[in-house]
């Protein structure tokens, strides 16, 4: 069932939002406005009309011409492309039946081959792997530009398969009935027509659909309000309505749990973020509402019910903490029975960043001070309060961002466990509850790390609030203030920022000598719920605040000073930067503001938008006197001196309109300041489709920073 991961990917990577297969891009009517720029926005609902794509292709052409023609840039793009194809990473792998899967990219295959090999052979250097499709064949034959999303197979057999798959990387994507036997696509086999919703399986013949069924089946966020129950065989428009949610809802959706002997179905009602319902569906079709709290992220798991808490709950003469973990026998609490399990509890440095099941435990992650420790709960025979065992998890590393997964919880307590932090590749290990790890693969060295060192560091914010960020600098760094440094930050939808290796950053800034800092700032997840509600609303201020104080605290300790001291940040994090370039531009010597959201105001009339309300205020309501503090298209000044800034987004952004950034840029460009601007027209909102685009855009920032802050 959904968790709290599920509901921050609604911003990060599900966007189920608003367009269709028509192309509509507006959840909502634009409003009446004054606003010059919004024809950049597109013409109507053509994000990708004549005139604003006219304006993006020449700041294109000028951008390239400046930062993409040099011997320099050519052989960082070389480098990082060399990095995303290598052949020798990790390929990650799902379990699925007796195979395990993997999607996989390369030189050879751009838009990529999902493919499967045996655990014996997974576990050799190089396995054999037998290709199930092949996505750029598939694009040959269809004359597509198909972007893989993601396969759901239905037990027990695993022979069939609902495949999604997106045009260019947007959000909108298709599903398809797929024979995992033949390897073939099923002919007048479920299909469900491009547009930003899903499908899943029910059984062989039946599955739920919840996706745009013509006007008034959308809610205002632009997500599906209506899911709806079709067999095999039937035309989707005449699928039986499950649920319908009001216009003012965020999204539905339904699911069934095939555990075997702990089938059940569900549907959930997203209110908001961070405010659901969750409805046990009876055979009958009756909805029996989960009475735990709207805030709370919910979901069954075989004979248990399990929330983890983000505002505190009283209950059977008892009060849990916000972000505790609790849990309660299924049955006992359809019963009336409210004697939960406290699972896990925070202290003021500790939160619970994961838990995941395996047939017989749970495996908690939680973060102390953002550093991850693991533990293993097991419960009791009986399932009575209190009594699960508590034991260490044996073999996890003491730093650095580690990660378990379930390799099938159906049937065994196998775990996979991937590490890595900023200077070390990431390792994948093979765990067996209770023994020690075996190292399966390990990724290629892409940069030399070995003259630098990672340290983490306090900053007092301007309310005092301690706040923890992380540097990877050169051991030898003379401490004059002249080192390029890199800050990069999100503070945003309780996600955590943690020490992971990239071989793009450590090829395109770390290897030159550069300095790199990644901020963990309120709004985030790194202290739970208290420390992303901190920074809610009118309280986003302190986002704001905590990742200005860390430049000063870098500054403070001599690492760098303003002229090489820039920023970074995507899509909320894009939100960030962009705040940092108009509240402080006397702090920042270049600012890169990637997919960004900058025109508060009209936000949440664009795309996805009204999804986001619960993060940032309504700026239909009074909240604008909040929200208008940090608008930067309404900060910005015409008479004040900003950084060098460059603006990158994506024309099939479906999530975050690429208006956001067009109208920005234009409005400085305008007032005459130093605007770079890039949009990719392939992409989505992760703003490249394949990895020679991602090599591009990496390879454009980073020679960006490095002309900007090395100087």
């Amino acid at each position: 069932m959904p968790t709290k991961s599920t509901r921050q990917s609604l911003f990060f990577a599900a966007g189920l939002a608003a367009a269709s297969a028509s192309g509509a891009l507006y959840a909502q009517e634009k409003p009446v406005t004054d606003d010059p720029y919004i024809w950049l926005e597109g013409e109507g609902e053509n994000v990708a009309s004549k005139r604003a794509l006219d304006w993006v292709q020449a700041r294109n052409a000028k951008t390239e011409s400046e930062l993409a023609t040099s011997p320099q840039f050519k052989q960082l793009e070389s480098s990082i492309r060399e990095i995303l194809d290598s052949t020798a990473k990790i390929p990650g792998v799902e379990k699925i039946g007796e195979y395990y899967y993997n999607f996989w990219k390369d030189a050879q295959h751009q838009r990529g081959l999902w493919r499967r090999t045996t655990l014996e052979e997974y576990r050799k250097d190089k396995p054999q792997w037998e290709t199930v499709i092949d996505l750029d064949a598939l694009n040959a034959q269809e004359n597509e530009q198909w972007v893989w999303h993601g396969a759901e197979c239905l037990r027990p057999d695993y022979q069939r398969c609902l495949i999604a798959l997106s045009r260019g990387g947007s959000d909108a994507d298709v599903t398809r009935e797929f024979d995992l036997t033949s390897k073939t696509w099923i002919k007048d086999g479920f299909y469900r027509p491009e547009a930003k919703g899903s499908l899943n399986w029910i059984d062989r013949d039946h599955v739920y659909v919840a996706t745009d069924f013509g006007k008034g089946t959308m809610t205002s966020s632009g997500y599906a309000r209506t899911v709806r129950l079709w067999k095999r065989g039937t035309p989707m428009a005449d699928a039986t309505l499950v649920y319908e949610g009001k216009d003012t809802d965020m999204a539905v959706s339904a699911m069934h749990d095939s555990t075997p002997g702990f089938e059940r179905d569900f549907v959930q009602r997203a209110l908001a973020f961070y405010n659901d319902e969750l409805y046990l569906r009876g055979n009958d079709g009756k909805l029996t509402k989960i009475d735990l709290p709207n805030s709370a992220s919910k979901y069954a798991h075989r004979e248990w019910l399990v929330a983890e808490l983000r505002d505190p709950y009283e209950a059977g003469g008892k009060k849990y903490a916000s972000g505790s973990l609790i849990a309660i026998k299924f049955d006992d609490f359809l019963a009336g029975k409210r004697s939960f399990t406290t699972l896990f509890a925070p202290t003021e440095t500790t939160s619970l960043a994961s838990a995941v099941w395996t047939r017989h435990h749970l495996i908690l992650n939680v973060l102390d001070d953002v550093k991850y420790k693991l533990s293993v709960l097991t419960p009791t025979e009986n399932g009575a309060p209190g009594e699960w065992k508590r034991s260490a998890f044996v073999g996890a590393p003491a730093f650095g961002t580690v990660a378990v997964a379930a390799v099938d919880n159906d049937e065994s307590d196998a775990v996979w466990m991937s590490a890595s932090d900023y200077l070390t590749p990431t390792t994948l290990a093979l765990a067996e509850v209770g023994k020690a790890p075996q190292t399966l693969k390990t990724n290629p060295t892409f940069f030399d790390a070995s003259k630098d060192v990672i340290e983490q560091h306090f900053a007092k914010s301007k309310d005092g609030t301690r706040v923890p960020y992380f540097v990877v600098r050169p051991k030898d760094l003379k401490l004059d203030g002249k080192a390029p440094t890199l800050l990069y930050g999100y503070g945003g939808f309780e996600i955590s920022l943690t020490p992971s290796y990239s071989g793009a950053i450590g090829k395109g800034w770390l290897e030159k000598g550069g300095v790199y800092a990644v901020a963990n700032i309120r709004g985030g997840g790194e202290y739970g719920p208290r420390w992303h509600q901190a920074a809610l609303k009118a309280n986003r201020h302190k986002a704001y605040e905590d990742f200005a104080a860390v430049g000063q605290d870098l500054i403070a300790r001599k690492i760098t000073s303003t002229p090489h001291l820039g920023v970074q940040g995507g899509s909320n994090g894009g939100l960030l930067t962009g705040n940092m370039l108009v509240q402080y531009p006397d702090l920042f010597g270049a600012v890169v503001v990637q997919v960004p959201l900058l025109d508060m105001k009209r936000y949440n009339h664009m795309l996805a938008g009204a999804s986001w309300m619960a993060e940032y205020g309504n700026p239909d309501t009074a909240d604008w006197s909040f929200i208008k503090t940090f608008s930067p298209y309404h900060l910005f000044d015409a008479k004040r001196e900003y950084p060098p800034v460059i603006f990158m987004t994506s024309t099939k952004d479906d999530r975050v309109h690429p208006g956001h950034a067009r109208k920005m840029a234009a409005k400085m460009l305008d007032a005459g300041k130093n605007v770079t601007y890039y949009e990719n027209i392939e992409g989505g909102h992760g703003g490249a489709a394949n990895n020679a685009q991602k090599a591009h855009m990496d390879a454009l920032a980073y020679t960006f920073l490095w002309e900007q802050l090395a100087k």
